[in-house]
């Protein structure tokens, strides 16, 4: 597959870069820093001896006076290298370090704030429509999600159930991060019911017959192997009574594909409904991330059943954003947009659809997903 460029833009000092693997760190990392000494946690003798001797980083750059930039991939294997890095930058050395991560439980308890702010962090997602151009297709993404990894493979099917296969088997559990990996790669095809759903532990615990407090740790897990996340209720100035539990969403379309299973009583409708969703809401992650100035996504829903999926709030823009995987707009689909605009007149609301053209709804925008998401670009507003 032809070199992609990435919107990932990197600080002039040292930083985390963080991301699931397979999002394309590693290559990102190589081509940028061609002349760094660069360190791969992933393999076998690299990881024997820093992990022995982490002390040993500090003889190599002590003993190469030509080093400038230090590449670590995959930092949280060996979190012991963290106060060695922080001695280092305390130094005032001109090193640049990258330190790269798949997951973020071992580096909480071995404490990034060693680094006390010396190295900011960052974060690299999957693809984005924007930066594929032409080569973006909406029904393979539907169908194999925007994983570098997996958009550039032929058997797509095959490298994203390796890949999955290989979370569990290499993050899960060489990190010890749960006793029963068996009850864990249960809750996993559990959980991808709950995606795009406000998340309700209590049943999913019933489902898995397990604990609710092992389930809440479960998705802990995910959340720091950043394979999920939790979108919280927008609050701000509420003026109706609104739900209070977050919504969970898995991180990226083809992975829920591949997680959730599917029989005779799941409808297409569904599945594809929850794909549309999580794939838009990976494209707003991938802007709030890329972007300059600090924004949160939420959603939004009422007692009442009302409902906006996502709201995007920040420094600089107010947007509400509804998906509907549906071909057509009836009156209905804006029902939740308009009291949104009702309450909070300084939004800008829009709704994704999978039709062909855009047009207004009782005065809300209406656009084909596949050209929305072509339009987000990180620095520029969404719509």
């Amino acid at each position: 597959m032809k070199q992609v460029k990435r919107f990932f833009s990197p600080p002039k000092g040292s930083y985390f870069l963080f991301g699931p693997r397979g999002t394309g760190k590693s290559t990102w990392i190589k081509k940028h820093y061609p002349n760094s000494y660069y360190i791969d946690l992933l393999l076998a003798d690299a990881l024997r001896a820093f992990a022995a001797h982490p002390e040993r980083l500090k003889d190599l750059i002590d003993a190469n006076a030509d080093i400038t930039t230090v590449v670590i991939d995959e930092i949280q294997r060996v979190p012991e290298l963290l106060p060695i890095v922080h001695a280092i930058i305390e130094e005032k050395r001109e090193i640049q370090f990258i330190l790269t991560g798949s997951s973020a439980r071992k580096l909480k308890r071995a404490g990034v704030d060693l680094l006390a702010g010396r190295a900011i962090k960052k974060a690299m997602h999957p693809f984005m429509a924007s930066e594929l151009g032409e080569a973006f297709s909406l029904e393979k993404a539907l169908k194999w999600g925007m994983l570098p990894l997996v958009w550039g493979a032929q058997d797509h099917e095959e490298v994203l159930q390796t890949y999955i296969d290989l979370y569990i088997q290499e993050e899960v559990q060489f990190e010890g991060l749960v006793r029963n990996i068996g009850n864990f790669s249960r809750f996993l095809s559990v959980i991808a019911f709950s995606h795009a759903n406000v998340l309700n532990t209590a049943n999913i615990a019933r489902e898995c017959e397990v604990k609710r407090s092992t389930i809440e740790n479960y998705i802990d897990i995910l959340q720091d192997l950043l394979l999920a996340c939790l979108i919280p209720v927008f609050t701000k100035r509420a003026q109706r009574i609104l739900v209070s539990h977050p919504k969970f969403y898995l991180f990226d379309a083809g992975v829920y594909r591949a997680l959730r299973p599917s029989g005779p009583m799941d409808t297409s409708n569904e599945i594809d409904g929850g794909t549309l969703e999580g794939l838009v809401l990976q494209h707003l992650t991938a802007w709030c991330d890329y972007s300059k100035g600090k924004y949160q996504i939420y959603y939004w829903q009422t007692k009442a059943g009302l409902e906006v999926d996502f709201v995007v709030y920040g420094e600089e823009g107010f947007w509400a954003i509804e998906v509907k995987n549906n071909t057509k707009i009836a009156s209905r689909d804006v029902r939740g947009l308009l009291h949104f605009k009702e309450d909070y007149p300084e939004s800008k609301q829009i709704l994704l659809y999978n039709g062909k053209d855009t047009i207004l709804e009782n005065g809300i925008l209406c656009m084909p997903c596949e050209e929305f998401l072509k339009g987000v670009v990180p620095g520029k507003p969404i719509f």
